[in-house]
């Protein structure tokens, strides 16, 4: 289990840019509670230099797991592609980083202009409702090169990420 340092704590302050947007994105999601090996598996697998950088740097910590208190159950795990593949806690940096790993994966791939795009919007979308008309255009472009399913499955998963109060004023 991976956590932030103090250090690493201060990098996420607003105006404390000193690292690049995916090692924040691993810092962020970096709570002590999700395994190791999930944080590595980021960004198709360029998640492991970042978190051994981010240790060597003194931002991130590796802890044991606690005890469990009952028997753990397996995760499930989600198919490769799928929309489930990012996991968070709800809140709106979660529902950010869902989209910008959404955001590569969709659309890098081949529409490098498009991926730009979103990106650059997603980084200017200061708020909740900047993020989702952002989110809106990006899950118009998926339903249009994806299908209306994957568009939709998407759209689920977002709103899993995203706190109600986000919801609620949508």
């Amino acid at each position: 289990m991976l956590n932030k340092t103090d250090k690493g704590r201060a990098e996420l302050q607003p105006g404390q840019r000193t690292l690049g947007q995916r090692e924040r994105a691993v810092l962020l999601v970096a709570d002590g509670r999700k395994a190791t090996a999930s944080l590595q598996a980021l960004f198709g697998g360029l998640g492991a230099d970042i978190v051994r950088e981010l240790l060597a740097n003194g931002y991130i910590v590796e802890e044991a797991p606690p005890a469990p208190a009952a028997p753990a159950q397996p995760e499930p795990v989600a198919p490769k592609g799928s929309a489930d593949a990012f996991s968070g806690p709800r809140s709106l940096a979660s529902a950010r980083m869902f989209l910008f790993d959404i955001s590569e994966r969709m659309f890098a791939p081949r529409h490098k202009e498009m991926a730009v795009q979103f990106r650059d919007a997603l980084r200017e979308a200061r708020d909740a409702t900047a993020m989702l008309a952002v989110s809106r255009e990006m899950l118009i472009s998926i339903e249009g090169m994806a299908g209306t399913a994957r568009a939709d499955a998407i759209s689920e998963r977002l709103a899993k990420l995203l706190p109600e109060s986000a919801l609620a004023n949508a």
